[in-house]
Parts: structure tokens; sequence; C-alpha cells
């Protein structure tokens, strides 16, 4: 940690999201190895997705109320403080007000339906049916009503 003493702004933001993004990378792949969910069909590829989701909002790796609380505003679902906390309560396997990489994991692997999971999955969906930017295409006259 002596290293980030040393870095002011954004090298010490990088140096503890490369951090960060190394202690996720291994718990993925205790995910890969773990013989539970060795019958998720594309695997990695849903571990990469839920690094960069959890990774985009918890800035500074602690997990804690806020980070939900800018997801949810984020995905245009905002939550009261109390609201947020039962959301933790069901995700989190610790104490507190506070929610694991690990526990997000579970969440979006798990069999049972988060509340949290449920939006982020909409969210996904709702990119996938976005508009088209730009100029509509060209149409013929026999095309005009």
């Amino acid at each position: 940690m002596s290293e980030t003493r040393d870095l002011q702004g954004g090298k010490a933001f990088g140096l503890l999201k490369a951090q960060q993004e190394e202690r996720i990378n291994e718990i993925n792949q205790q995910f890969l190895d773990d013989p539970k969910y060795s019958s998720d069909e594309d695997l990695p590829s849903k571990l990469e997705a839920c690094k960069k989701k959890y990774m985009e909002f918890d800035l500074n790796e602690d997990g804690d109320i806020m980070s939900l609380k800018r997801m949810m505003e984020k995905l245009g679902v905002p939550e009261t403080h109390l609201e947020l906390k039962k959301l933790i309560m069901e995700v989190s396997s610790g104490p507190g007000e506070t929610f694991s990489y690990s526990d997000f994991l579970k969440m979006m692997l798990g069999k049972r339906s988060a509340i949290l999971k449920m939006i982020l999955m909409y969210e996904e969906k709702a990119k996938e049916q976005e508009k088209p930017t730009g100029l509509p295409a060209k149409k013929a006259i026999s095309e005009l009503p």
C-alpha cells in the first residue's frame, strides 16, 4: 500500500483500480473452478460482464451502500436508504451495510431471483433494444403512404 501513498489523483486511482481488477480476476477464477457453477453456460463471459458492472459502480472497492445507490440511480431506479439496506441484506453474506464482489457474483449467478439481478438483466435487455440513431433509411417512392 506504500506505493499508493506516493501517488496522487488519477495515478493513485488507476493503481487502485488495477489492484481491484486483479483481486476480482482471482475471485472469477475461483468461480470458474467451482463445480457448482460448472454447468453455467458461457460462464467466462458472464463473469467478465459482472466484473465490468461491479467495477463501474464500486469506485473505492468497499461495496458500500453508496456504490449500490449509484448503480440503482444509473439504472433509473432510485431507492431510499432503507430499501438499499434491505437489498444489501438480501445480497450480502457478511454483517453491515456492504456487499463484496463474491456476494455480487453469487446473486448474479445464483438460482434465486434477487431484485438487483432482475434490474441488471432489464438494463442489458434495454441496451439491446435501443433505437438506431441517425437519419432513417431512404425509402423508394413506392414505399410511401
